[in-house]
């Protein structure tokens, strides 16, 4: 059983609206580095490991500068997450460009800024060195799709009806033809699951992946030197749900690193992944305030956040675990539809979910929105996205991203 708990009491709490009403995002940096560090110390039996977070999943430069402490790169998709990269002083090596249906513009950037560009399709290759002046940068990578040899999971799908990654005959195409256009060193990638919480799921990648690296050498005598196992690591946002097994998925790793790499005399090859949700997902609340109830068909209660806010139960139909503040203790003897004010229906954090009695006033949070949460926020509605707050490790309080308002909503309209 997964122990959920809030950082911060209801008197704390009382303190912090004060100056930061509510909705916001709360994200605790004891927690993201712990979980930085129990990664890493498990990782650590991997050859030359290297974690690219997933700037995605928070896309804010004060976690990334937290995380660039701890040891960690990035995984980039966009030109904005490579100017985040940049601005905390993370380049280089330490990025990871993986984007697809990639604009030229994007290619250049990440070029600049020497990334390790991870290519989604074979016709980027001559699309990218036509943008970098005809040559490829020395180092690249190419995003492998397995199709039916690997079973996705319900985010992502099946990996054949995916839109990402290289058939495995376009693979060995690909390095050729890299190769022909200036690249020396070579990476392989893949990502076929999100939120996933089998561990053996993914030491099953990297057997896929090992032995296409074999099958590499063998057919083009292309040694590939870094192989990325990916993301999808999922956490439990049930507390039933049992979390990876960081240390079960990196011995069994490494026992086939053994078996197939070092076996055939391939080593060493930097072993990598690209994980967000595990490093900060469960350490971020959205915190709001019960403002209005109603009483119909079923019993309702209004908070001052919507799924502009956090829209991942009203989207994909996630559950997630909700505590009212100061009531941990009492009974869950009311049944609610926890919701927001959005014209839509699916706009609902819980539904017909067991709760303490939730009065006015009373502080409602929402667990495990440390990641694809405030990220994922929208305008629709004229909503006006929450902010985020640090909860720092000496217990402080810092405002890492303000609350829009009326007029950044307005702000790029000319009228």
């Amino acid at each position: 059983m997964v122990e959920k708990k809030f950082p911060l009491t209801k008197e704390q709490l009382k303190e912090i609206v004060k100056k930061y009403p509510t909705p916001f995002n709360i994200y605790d940096e004891r927690g993201i580095r712990q979980a930085a560090r129990r990664m890493l110390k498990a990782f650590s039996i991997l050859p030359q490991f290297k974690e690219f977070y997933a700037v995605k999943a928070l896309p804010n430069p004060y976690i990334l500068e937290i995380l660039k402490e701890e040891g960690l790169g990035t995984d980039c998709s966009s030109y904005p997450e490579l100017l985040l990269s940049k601005a905390v002083g993370i380049t280089g090596e330490d990025v990871m460009f993986s984007s697809n249906e990639t604009p030229d513009n994007e290619f250049l950037a990440a070029a600049k800024l020497g990334a390790v560009i991870n290519f989604d399709d074979i016709t980027h290759v001559d699309i990218a060195a036509n943008v970098l002046g005809g040559k490829l940068p020395e180092l690249i990578s190419f995003r492998y799709n397995p199709g039916p040899l690997k079973k996705g999971n319900v985010i992502i799908g099946k990996p054949e009806e995916a839109k990402y990654g290289l058939t495995r005959e376009q693979i060995f195409e690909g390095y050729k033809k890299a190769s022909a256009l200036g690249a020396k060193r070579f990476g392989l990638h893949t990502m076929v699951a999100s939120n996933e919480l089998d561990s053996s799921y993914f030491v099953e990648t990297a057997k896929i992946l090992f032995e296409l690296v074999l099958e590499v050498y063998q057919k083009t005598g292309i040694r590939i030197e870094m192989v990325n196992i990916g993301g999808g690591m999922g956490i439990p946002y049930k507390p039933e749900e049992t979390p990876v097994d960081f240390d079960f998925v990196a011995r069994g790793v490494k026992e086939l690193y053994d078996q197939i790499i070092e076996k055939n005399n391939l080593g060493p090859v930097k072993i990598c992944s690209e994980c967000g949700r595990i490093i900060t997902g469960p350490y971020g609340y959205l915190v709001s305030t019960a403002i209005r109830e109603k009483h119909t068909y079923r019993d309702y209660i209004g908070l001052d956040s919507s799924m502009a806010d956090f829209m991942r139960p009203g989207v994909y139909g996630s559950w997630q675990y909700m505590s009212v503040v100061g009531k941990e203790g009492k009974s869950p003897d009311m049944v609610y539809d926890v919701v927001g004010s959005l014209c839509e229906n699916c706009d609902k954090f819980a539904v017909q979910r067991q709760l303490p009695k939730i009065d006015m006033g009373d502080f409602v949070v929402l667990h495990d929105t440390g990641a694809h949460g405030r990220a994922m926020g929208f305008n629709y509605n004229g909503k006006l996205r929450s902010g985020e707050l640090l909860l720092k490790a000496d217990g402080s309080i810092v405002e890492i991203r303000r609350k829009e308002t009326v007029s950044d909503y307005f702000s790029t309209l000319d009228y």
